[in-house]
């Protein structure tokens, strides 16, 4: 089936206006100029883009199918437009980030700096907190988001990256438990838990017959902070389970011991999210991409053993 590719701008103007009228007034057409060129796009496609009545048109599901193609391919195009402008992309504006504080801090800072520093007219607005914000209600362009998210028909996910974790616990702490030696092991011992919008997050570890489990841990301590939960560790009030780049000094120097070392404890996955827009904007895409092209050799140097391991 050849494509008409001069009815898409049309069919993109009355899917985003609502209204075959006020289509016409934003192309220069006439009303019966939309409403045929729609007409003959849904003879040439053999369905039904548009549920019309007397006073509006709204989308099909069909229509909403072929709309979100139709807009994503529009904008890659326009993104390569602005990229073969000059000497490539020029950002301008303000990109505001919302990102959680230790991992913000150690790893999408410095990445997202050297990228204000390559386009001074790119203003960078970083928000440090481990607080799930809403992008839409306090204005934020992009956010990273540590874990499985939840989810959302108004925001887009891109996986950027994801990193390793580990149980540890001070010596002091399995000296007077005891050091458990499976999963079911856990459920005996105090827990350092973490909590994320108010919700207990669960361990993840992998069974002797290899498969992955997911334990509620026994919290005797529950903290919505990661620095807080490691200075808990240290102090030997129990078992936490941490990102390994936080950890790793405190391992390498035997202030913490890692435990369960034989099975899988799992990763926690790195995302970016950014509001479900018409048009992505060149800013967020080219901070994505700097962050999928650069995070994971951030990551891997921060996981790396310590030297004086």
């Amino acid at each position: 089936m050849k494509s008409d590719m001069n009815s898409i701008p049309v069919f993109l103007a009355a899917a985003e206006a609502g209204s075959f009228s006020r289509a016409a007034e934003n192309l220069y057409l006439t009303r019966s100029a939309v409403t045929k060129t729609i007409a003959r796009l849904e003879t040439r496609l053999g369905v039904t883009l548009f549920n019309r009545t007397t006073r509006s048109q709204s989308l099909t599901e069909q229509g909403m199918l072929y709309y979100e193609h139709c807009r994503r391919a529009v904008n890659e195009i326009q993104q390569a437009e602005d990229l073969l402008a000059g000497d490539g992309p020029q950002l301008s504006g303000r990109l505001r980030v919302s990102m959680p504080v230790l991992f913000g801090h150690l790893c999408i800072a410095p990445l997202l700096t050297t990228l204000a520093q390559q386009h001074p007219g790119l203003r960078l607005d970083m928000a440090f907190s481990d607080r799930v914000v809403d992008l839409a209600e306090e204005g934020f362009d992009l956010a990273i988001r540590i874990g499985e998210l939840a989810d959302s028909s108004s925001l887009i996910a891109r996986r950027l990256a994801a990193h390793s974790m580990v149980f540890c616990a001070a010596p002091a702490y399995l000296a007077r438990a005891g050091e458990p030696t499976s999963a079911q092991d856990l459920e005996q011992h105090a827990a350092i838990a973490y909590t994320r919008a108010g919700r207990l997050q669960k361990w993840r570890i992998g069974s002797a017959q290899g498969k992955a489990l997911e334990i509620t841990p026994q919290a005797k301590l529950m903290m919505d902070d990661m620095q807080a939960i490691k200075d808990a560790a240290l102090a030997g009030c129990g078992i936490a389970w941490l990102p390994y780049w936080l950890v790793r000094d405190a391992l390498s120097t035997g202030a913490l011991q890692a435990i369960l070392t034989a099975n899988d404890v799992g990763s926690w996955p790195v995302y970016a999210v950014w509001p479900r827009n018409a048009r992505l904007p060149l800013k967020v895409r080219v901070a994505v991409d700097r962050l999928i092209s650069e995070l994971p050799a951030r990551m891997a140097a921060a996981e790396a053993p310590s030297p004086d391991a």
